[in-house]
């Protein structure tokens, strides 16, 4: 009975240090993996930077005042002037729709009811 409880001791032993084995190394892969990926967020904030300081670059108005004027026969467009833009009161709204006639009688006799 002695021997096989050593046995199984032993057995168990050598079962748990595999297992801390197999553990350290999936850590440690699971470590490289997450330093992989902070690497290509580093690289992707990195490209996204460059692109934005590209466009930044590529619409600048003297650029694009340059570009309308190069390319007018072909697109037509103007610079803007203060001369353009409308005053609030110059916008049209549209009218509220009319009631119709019978929606009048409607209400006009939920209104008699109360």
């Amino acid at each position: 009975m002695r021997t096989l409880f050593f046995v199984l001791t032993i057995a168990s032993v050598i079962g748990l240090a595999f297992w801390a084995y197999r553990e350290n190394y999936a850590t440690r892969e699971a470590l490289a993996g997450a330093e992989r990926m902070r690497d290509e967020i580093r690289a992707a904030h990195s490209r996204l930077s460059v692109l934005r300081a590209e466009w930044a670059y590529l619409n600048r108005p003297d650029r694009l005042r340059d570009l309308a004027d190069l390319n007018f026969d072909r697109l037509g467009l103007l610079p803007l002037r203060p001369d353009q833009f409308g005053r609030i009161d110059e916008v049209a709204y549209p009218a509220p729709p009319e009631q119709s006639r019978l929606e009048a009688i409607d209400v006009s006799l939920r209104e008699d009811s109360e």
